[in-house]
């Protein structure tokens, strides 16, 4: 039985751990920070329950999937519930397109926009769930070391089908010609880092985990998962140090031997850091894995700027996700990965999960948060955060007709600096690194270190990238790349 030192607890760490504790190990989870969660804490305020990270609960199997693998099903840690309509799309002129959650309605719905748009939906996203099964079941379990990990049969045969080298931008456009709906197919893919015309057409699997396998929400809040791994994680026997930061190793040859806290120091066999990978490389100093050098070149996914926000009134015009799209995507794609700078005519994003579940907004009023995506490295300045915060809000209460500033008895904005300063964050990215081709697969930065025998990394700055359904994959993969190690 190794011992195991797991840096950070949020779901790429809190998943390795239960795999390598299920494996026999001794494991202890640092956690820099007071909760554990990472980018999916939670925290609560004046009788509202803000979820501070991620809001959309997609691709509910791999969820069950790693219940499963414990001895659990979902159901064992939250109700979880379809959101219908997915989300609403707030246009310019005060328009508003509701997505449903029922595919014929769906059908119906570009239908009406696009003369004979629903049959090709239909072929587009046939196309997409053959690249989700393979993506999901084939691809994002590599670990990514080889390129031989991709000579399976399936993959090769099916490598022009799943669309590498071709574009999203070119792929939608070769269906359907509506700018609302070019702009409903490009929304799941503003935040893997690149404009539509640099993202593969592989991605259009997003699509098809966004409209045929739906929207949901754990009742409780996204906090819930993060509750649901935890257990799962001690249950295994796995021990989690809050308040806890890293501050430096000691080696012995080509091995770690001891993690320095500044609570202080624990003896280890094997490491795995799903901190910041960047921030993980300066601390090993000397034995990092990459350079700054290397890091600078990196093209990272956005970072965002959110207010969380309590209103004593109900607004009725909001449903639980809310898309404004009553700007130019285009001119904000471009300033976020082209021409990086504070967006001029900035897309948000508002989400109001007490439309949903009660119990995290006090009665009779309403929770909100408001995300802005923004390019990564840009200078944080608070005055900023006033700024935009009036933009939304202007927009806000134009598209809902209704007042909403003079209602708000709770605000909170974060944005570079605090992703910074809770998570080391490389450059305040909010979502690791871009989902492009040249950093697909292989070309991730490495699962384990090349200078260290018993360093690893998981998260979503590595295989298989962003997002809560893959951070728990690549806990598992790094788990298994552990054990494969080991000589028993």
């Amino acid at each position: 039985m190794s011992r195991v030192i797991v840096i950070g607890s949020g779901i790429s760490g809190l998943a390795t751990a239960s795999f390598l504790a299920k494996q026999g190990h001794e494991v202890t989870i640092l956690e820099k920070n007071k909760s554990v969660g990472g980018r999916a804490r939670q925290y609560e305020e004046k009788g509202f329950v803000f979820d501070m990270g991620p809001s959309w609960y997609w691709m509910p199997e791999v969820f069950e999937n790693f219940y499963a693998k414990f001895g659990y099903t979902t159901s064992d840690f939250y109700e979880l519930k379809r959101v219908d309509p997915s989300y609403r799309v707030f246009w310019k002129n005060s328009e508003k397109t509701d997505v449903p959650a029922s595919y014929e309605a769906l059908l119906d719905l570009f239908e009406s926009i696009e003369k004979g748009s629903a049959k090709k939906l239909d072929s587009f996203l046939k196309e997409a769930q053959y690249k989700y099964e393979v993506g999901m079941n084939d691809l994002v379990f590599k670990p990514g070391i080889s390129i031989l990990e991709f000579a399976d049969r399936r993959v090769i045969e099916g490598i022009f089908k799943l669309q590498l080298f071709s574009s999203f931008e070119k792929h939608i456009k070769a269906h359907f010609a509506n700018p609302k709906l070019l702009s409903l197919l490009e929304f799941p893919i503003l935040f893997l880092g690149a404009t539509a015309k640099e993202t593969p057409a592989l991605y259009s699997l997003m699509n098809y985990a966004d409209l045929k396998l739906g929207t949901w929400y754990p009742m409780g809040g996204m906090y819930k998962v993060v509750e649901a791994f935890r257990t799962i994680a001690e249950k295994q026997g796995v021990q989690v140090l809050t308040d806890h930061e890293v501050t430096g190793f000691d080696y012995e040859g080509k091995e770690v031997k001891r993690v320095k806290t500044d609570k202080g120091t624990f003896e280890a066999d094997i490491v795995v850091s799903s901190a910041d990978y960047a921030h993980t490389d300066k601390l090993l100093n000397t034995k990092a894995n990459y350079t700054d050098e290397y890091w600078d070149k990196r093209t990272m996914a956005p970072s965002s700027l959110l207010f969380y926000i309590g209103v004593d009134k109900k607004i009725d015009a909001l449903q639980h996700h809310n898309l404004f799209f009553d700007e130019d995507f285009t001119l904000h794609a471009h300033e976020i990965y082209k021409d990086p700078k504070w967006p001029s005519k900035p897309l948000f994003y508002v989400c109001c999960p007490s439309r949903t579940d009660a119990s995290v907004a006090p009665e009779g009023k309403e929770n909100l948060f408001i995300l802005i995506p923004i390019a990564p490295g840009l200078e944080d300045d608070k005055d900023l955060h006033e700024h935009y915060y009036n933009i939304a809000m202007d927009r806000l209460e134009e598209r809902v007709n209704t007042s909403v500033r003079d209602a708000v008895i709770y605000k909170r904005s974060y944005a570079l600096d605090d992703f910074k300063k809770d998570y080391h964050a490389f450059k305040g990215n909010a979502y690791g690194l871009a989902n492009t081709l040249r950093q697909t697969a292989i070309l991730k930065p490495k699962l384990k270190n090349k200078k260290l025998s018993n360093f690893f990394y998981t998260g979503q700055l590595t295989t298989p990238g962003p997002g809560l359904p893959p951070a728990i994959i690549s806990g598992e993969v790094v788990a298994g790349q552990i054990h494969n190690s080991l000589k028993y």
